[in-house]
């Protein structure tokens, strides 16, 4: 977890974003950043995209980085703003994930 922060955190959400469109044969936005609709009417990605890209990331969070977090619990999924509305809200959403696995350890 030692060197893991916002920056690396963004990557790997562009990156699995990247890895889904490409192999669901889509475009990739542009610009290709923290911008980027994950949820609702202007989304890359529909809902099924969606938990692809939630399996994704938490995959490439624990093989990568040794970092063991679920995206989608119970307090994400009740917030009035969801934490995957974009990839920069995403990234945040991570960082807390992490930064309280942090403190519980």
């Amino acid at each position: 977890m030692s060197g893991f922060d916002r920056s690396t955190a963004k990557e790997v959400v562009l990156s699995s974003l990247r890895e889904l469109l490409t192999q669901n044969g889509d475009d990739i936005p542009s610009p290709f950043d923290e911008a980027v609709v994950l949820v609702g009417k202007e989304a890359v990605i529909d809902s099924l995209g969606m938990v692809s890209l939630i399996v994704e990331i938490e995959q490439a969070l624990e093989t990568g980085h040794d970092i063991s977090v679920t995206l989608a619990n119970d307090r994400a999924m009740s917030e009035r703003n969801s934490p995957f509305r974009s990839v920069g809200v995403l990234t945040d959403h991570i960082c807390t994930l992490v930064d309280q696995e942090k403190q519980a350890a």
